[in-house]
Parts: structure tokens; sequence; C-alpha cells
């Protein structure tokens, strides 16, 4: 019996579908882009085999407390390639990634990104990398160090999937969440950008199954289908820790609305004794979200359970200072808007017939309902019964098709 294939032949890393010399071409590329992604403590260059922080800022802080988190952007990456357009998807990762660390009230200091692709292609890949440095420039995180892999068999040439990490600190006695949240704090919602970076399998499933082609012009967008699905995620963290260092605001807790919708979200940074009650009359999402639940006949409640419907982040404050909050925020380009307020969950006024969540993801936390119609929208939620508390007068709806523009990333 012969040996397959020819004893002559010789086999090759570049003929096993791996090239060295491409992965070093996309490393020159990107370089001047990740250039400008530092911060003063950073230590060495790119190309290192492990990325460097000076750590002595933190040796004299009281108590610090580091924070990281690890995501990735799903099946977003998949609209990305089907546009050929590579240099906004870093921000969707950046701003997975370093919003979930200021939900504590951290500040973000370094990140590094992992790239797994089929074939790499120089260009693409330095597009990518410099979205995600750039990203990473507007939050005033250092990217420092990153990894490509060819994975030829694995992926197709033109697939690829981004991951992240990053690391933050804060001093224990300033740490955000659920010890400082108190009865009578008004939820604050932040205006999202758009379907930021969850819940594309469901919005992919939708426009299939509606035959939108993503060059589809959409009257209700204002540009195309593909141009709105490919908005990128906004970055929060800076703003947000500005706010945190402005005189005569004290927050008690943050929430980033990622997986798992609002409630979800929410309930996750209440103690176990509180009620939130968020009123959908205060707010009109862009018309992206009512465009995938008319297109698919979602549900509301799994919409809702799946996409933003607008709301990137939430915070918890006094209700006397949500004004000098949402001014602070509008500064920063930020809509903000009182939706709802935290009560003594054996003093809640509960409507009946309405879903209650009561933590999520493993936490034992507090119960959140959300009740009412958004304007302009009818479906199965049930009326509201009216605002919670004074603080609504400030803002009674705010429509965030009419007053954001669409964020850009480049």
């Amino acid at each position: 019996m012969s040996d397959r294939g020819s004893q002559s032949e010789q086999i090759t890393y570049a003929g096993a579908g791996v090239d060295v010399e491409a992965g070093d071409k996309a490393v020159e590329l990107m370089k001047a882009d990740v250039r400008r992604a530092t911060r003063p403590e950073v230590l060495g260059g790119l190309g290192g085999f492990a990325g460097m922080f000076d750590a002595s800022a933190i040796a004299r802080m009281d108590r610090p407390i580091l924070a990281t988190s690890t995501d990735g952007v799903g099946t977003k990456v998949a609209i990305a390639q089907a546009l050929d357009i590579h240099d906004t998807i870093g921000f969707d990762l950046v701003g997975m990634v370093v919003d979930d660390i200021v939900v504590c009230g951290a500040e973000p200091l370094f990140m590094t990104d992992y790239i797994a692709t089929g074939k790499v292609v120089p260009e693409r890949i330095a597009a990518i990398v410099g979205g995600i440095a750039r990203a990473c420039q507007q939050a005033g995180v250092a990217l420092i160090g990153g990894e490509t892999a060819e994975h030829p068999g694995l992926l197709e040439p033109d697939e690829y999937d981004v991951a992240g990490a990053a690391t933050g600190v804060v001093e224990y006695a300033a740490v955000l969440g659920p010890q400082r949240v108190r009865t009578g704090d008004v939820v604050l919602g932040l205006a999202s950008s758009g379907l930021h970076s969850n819940g594309y399998s469901l919005v992919r499933k939708v426009i299939a199954h509606a035959g939108w082609a993503l060059d589809r012009h959409v009257d209700e967008f204002g540009r195309t289908l593909g141009e709105e699905l490919l908005e990128p995620t906004r970055v929060y963290s800076r703003d947000l820790l500005d706010l945190i260092g402005t005189d005569g605001v004290d927050l008690h807790a943050l929430s980033h609305v990622t997986g798992g919708g609002l409630a979800a979200n929410l309930a996750r940074v209440l103690p176990d004794d509180v009620f939130a009650r968020v009123d959908r009359s205060t707010w009109t999402p862009p018309a992206v979200f009512s465009t995938v639940q008319r297109l698919g006949r979602v549900p509301q409640a799994d919409i809702e359970r799946t996409l933003n419907m607008g709301v990137g982040f939430v915070a918890m404050l006094p209700a006397d200072q949500a004004e000098l909050a949402v001014a602070t925020l509008a500064k920063s380009g930020i809509v903000a808007w009182p939706m709802g307020e935290v009560t003594a969950l054996e003093d809640a006024h509960i409507e009946d017939g309405v879903e209650v969540v009561r933590g999520a993801k493993g936490v034992d936390g507090g119960s959140v309902q959300v009740v009412g119609s958004h304007p302009g929208t009818t479906g199965n939620a049930r009326p509201s019964s009216g605002p919670p508390s004074g603080v609504m007068a400030m803002r009674d709806h705010v429509d965030l098709e009419a007053a954001n523009e669409p964020v850009r990333g480049d």
C-alpha cells in the first residue's frame, strides 16, 4: 500500500492556509491607529508578547478594586461582512466591553482584542483594529495588545469574529450598585444609537424572512437597511465617568442595557427589596425597532427581552438631581430622560396582568415592571396609569428618532 500523495510533496504553513506575511502586513497597517489609543501609563509598544501598564497610581489609592469584562459583538459581524465595511465594528466591541466596566463606577484603563478569521486580508484586519483603536481613544482606554488568528478550514476566507477584554479600577468606597439604590430614586434612561450589538440573530432572521436586501432604502430610517443595521454602538464610558464626577450628582447605580433587554438588566442592579416601575409612554424608540417588530410580527415581550428599544443605559439617582444629570449628559450629546422610579417592593403599585421581572442572569436582584405604551403605538402593552412621580414632568416624552441623529464611528 502506498502513502497518500507524493512523498516528494512539501507541505508548508502557507499551503495549509496560514499566511504569516499577511499577518505582518496587517500589523504594519494598523500601527498608526493603535499608537493613538494609548495612555501615559502604557509601557512598551506594539509587537510585545504582553501589554504593560504602569499601576503606580493604583497603588496610591485607599482600596483599589479592579474590574474586568470580556465580550464580543455577536452576529452583527455578519452585517459588516456582507457590506464589506469593517471600520465601525470596533466601536461595537469597545462599547460592549468597556461600558460593562463603568457600570460599577470603575474607570476602564486598558483593553486587548482577539480576531479570528478564515484568511488574513491585511487591509480588512487593519480596518477592524483601526475601529477598535479609535473607539478606545474616544473612551480614554489604552489598546495595549491583541491577536489575529488565521483559521483556514474552520472559518470561510471572508468570515471573522472579534472579541475583547478590558480592565478598570475604582475605589471601594465609590463602587456603584444595588447597595446604594434607595426608594424614591429616579430611573433615568439614556438613549442608544440604535440596535447596538445585541439581538442580531433575531433581526437577521426577520429581514431574511421579509426578503429585504441590505441595500434597500428605508424611508423611516432615511438611509439603507444595511447602514441602519451597521450603526455603531454608542460608547458611554467617558461621559458616564464625567457624570459620576459632576458636583451635585450622586449616582447610585448604572445598568448597561444589552442582552436580555431593559427590564432584566435593570433588575440586576437593584436590591431584592425594591421595585422599579418604568413607563413606556416617556419615550418613542427609533424606527428600526418598530420595523423589526412589524416585519417579524415579533411579540412585545420577546422584542423587549431581545433588543434595547432605544435605551442603551439606565442610571439611578435621587429624583432632585435628575434635571442636572439630564443637562450634563446633554452636553455630551446623550439624550436622557426620567422613565420611572424606585419604590419599596412591599409598597409598590404592581399592575395586574403585566410581567414583573425579578432578578436576571443568576442575580437575585430587584423587581421591574414596564408599563404603558410608547407614544404613537398600539400593542399588547396595558395603558399606563400615569407617571409615577413629579420627576416625569421634567420630560413628559422623548422622541428618540427626532432627538438622535445617527452616531457615526468614523
